[in-house]
């Protein structure tokens, strides 16, 4: 058996506790510092962790003893904090989208194969079973030969419940490049990866005022565009409609539908590792639920990061940067095409990702040291 890999974590807000609840006890990872801008935070995160050391950014950085960096700061941090754990020799798992700018993400990749080492990026909601049903039933035929989709995500907005939402409405943020990642990253598991898209985009107000925590009542100003809607054209042929809007109160639209020659699928929250994927065939009468055939059932945040760890040449990482990057690449693409009223083309290809197995639960979670890859990148 060999020894846990070490992970240090950069940024310990909201979204690091579910990371934290997967990986603290997981048998192959062990979490040895965590770093954040608030010093306090940090040491109170660690004092629940056993092993793990309360350290300033620049240090965790730099500490022989991480292996990988999980980078879980604010979007307009990723490409600095990335670039600097690449510059210490480690390895890079990160929260969507791999940059706030599509130059800042081509030079984390590119960084990271001049130093060898090797990087990856969330969405991983898209391993769990229902994006995953999903896609084993279009490769089984069961639509027969998909033709479009169609995406929707409509919410008022995230201050309503996040205490410091003012990175949701600066460049990076907005309804596209916050959860614009899980729809794209899941279409492109779904149909492939996307040759072209077609923007268009605006905003209903210039200000927010937070709904919960400390700063409630507080109002603050909106610098992007809050609803965005494009085609994306897939390179197999499929179109794809998205929308995503925080100017919006509710919606009945189903997240993702695939529509084929001979069936439709319904597929479930690619923000959720499971739901129900249903099936409407051609010349039926009603909808079908599909029973979990592919994806890791009882997923959870850091999924991801374990698919990662467990990488090989022959499995690359269903997460990985060039996928991270060609999702990037489209959703900016998206915002300039909505900015100059043209078509635009994307210069990254893509790749499908590898499917994944249906895995169950205990065994994700019981898997141990021995089966991840000594990552050491130097």
């Amino acid at each position: 058996m060999g020894d846990p890999h070490r992970i240090g974590i950069v940024g310990l807000g909201v979204i690091s506790r579910a990371y934290v609840e997967t990986l603290a006890n997981h048998p192959a990872v062990r979490i040895t510092a965590v770093a954040d801008l608030d010093a306090a935070r940090a040491t109170a995160v660690a004092a629940g962790i056993s092993g793990a050391e309360a350290m300033t950014v620049e240090r965790l950085l730099g500490d022989s003893d991480v292996q990988t960096v999980l980078n879980l700061t604010t979007p307009a941090a990723h490409a600095e904090i990335a670039l600097g754990a690449i510059a210490g020799g480690k390895n890079v798992y990160g929260e969507k989208p791999l940059a706030a700018t599509y130059r800042d993400g081509r030079a984390v990749v590119e960084a990271a194969a001049a130093a060898g080492v090797r990087i990856a990026c969330a969405p991983d909601t898209v391993l769990g079973t229902g994006t995953q049903t999903a896609r084993a039933a279009i490769d089984a035929g069961l639509v027969g030969r998909p033709l479009a989709a169609l995406a929707v995500m409509v919410t008022p907005g995230h201050e309503r419940w996040h205490p410091h939402p003012d990175f949701y409405y600066t460049d990076g943020g907005g309804p596209l490049m916050d959860m614009g990642p899980y729809y794209v990253s899941a279409l492109v598991h779904l149909l492939g990866p996307v040759r072209a898209v077609i923007g268009a985009s605006a905003r209903l107000r210039g200000e927010r005022v937070i709904g919960s925590g400390p700063r409630t009542g507080e109002t603050i100003p909106v610098e992007v565009d809050t609803h965005v809607s494009a085609v994306l054209e897939h390179v197999g042929g499929a179109l794809s409609t998205l929308t995503t809007s925080f100017d919006g109160t509710a919606t009945t639209a189903v997240p993702i539908e695939v529509h084929g020659e001979t069936g439709t699928l319904a597929v479930p929250d690619p923000n959720r590792f499971d739901g129900e994927t249903r099936h409407f065939e051609l010349g039926g009468t009603d909808w079908r639920p599909l029973e979990p055939s592919a994806g890791y059932a009882g997923g959870a945040r850091g999924i991801g990061l374990l698919d990662f760890l467990t990488a090989d040449a022959r499995r690359p990482a269903r997460v990985g940067g060039d996928h991270a990057l060609h999702v990037l690449e489209t959703l900016r693409a998206v915002l300039r095409s909505s900015s100059e009223g043209r078509r635009v083309e994307l210069t990254t290809s893509g790749n499908r990702p590898e499917p994944v197995p249906l895995t169950p639960a205990d065994e994700w979670r019981r898997t141990g040291a021995s089966s991840v890859r000594r990552m050491d990148p130097r």
